[in-house]
């Protein structure tokens, strides 16, 4: 160990948080092979790697290492999709790649395990459920808002509530995929339905919402 102290304090966090990610990787592979309830936090430390105790000293509870994997696949998502740029105009454009991002990381196997996880454990336990919503689609309906908004203060757009717009575009990119992909219905639509499905959506969130020019008085005399 070094003999500055503040270098070894990060060497150590650095090690914790390997082995954090370490134990988190397990038990994210055990929960999408068994799912929640079925595995035990001994599985998911053999499955990790580690010591039954060593586990512990990092998670109280299976509650806090799911807790902890649907926090990050949130901040993953958030990340990586909802990060449009204000000063963007061409809002067809943005809406469309988010739209088509948003599939590609909602829809994957991580996501859905745990959507499907906080629905089977929220009325048990609501921290959890309330966590989840607030950190991922309240947060994704936040962020695509406060673009809305930076483009009804440029002039392009016409809304009187862009969180209700916002959640109006997402909920039109889940239509006819989602629900079926949650209850193990059907698989995963093709490219060129992902397409049509945002591509729709786009049309119909640009027909309500883009701003129209009033006619003025002297063009409607002619």
């Amino acid at each position: 160990m070094s003999t500055n102290p503040a270098e070894n304090a990060a060497i150590t966090d650095g090690a914790d948080n390997a082995k954090r990610r370490q134990i988190m990787a397990g038990a994210r592979e055990l929960f999408l092979a068994q799912g929640f309830d079925a595995a035990s936090m001994g599985e998911i430390a053999r499955t990790a790697g580690v010591s039954k105790g060593t586990l512990y000293v990092y998670f109280d509870s299976k509650e806090q290492l799911f807790d902890a994997i649907a926090t990050e696949e949130c901040n993953l998502l958030a990340q990586r999709v909802f990060s449009p740029d204000p000063e963007d105009r061409d809002v067809e454009a943005v809406l469309t790649r988010l739209g088509c991002a948003y599939f590609g990381l909602l829809s994957t196997p991580e996501a859905m395990l745990a959507v499907r996880t906080v629905l089977s454990i929220a009325e048990r336990m609501p921290e959890i459920g309330r966590k989840f919503y607030e950190s991922g689609p309240a947060r994704g309906v936040a962020t695509l808002g406060r673009y809305l908004e930076s483009q009804v203060a440029a002039g392009i757009l016409q809304v009187d509530d862009c969180e209700l717009a916002a959640a109006q575009f997402l909920d039109s990119c889940q239509s006819t995929w989602f629900k079926p992909l949650l209850f193990n219905f059907a698989g995963l639509p093709s490219h060129a339905r992902v397409a049509q499905i945002v591509g729709t959506a786009v049309r119909m969130f640009m027909a309500t919402y883009r701003r129209r020019i009033e006619a003025q008085p002297w063009c409607a005399a002619l």
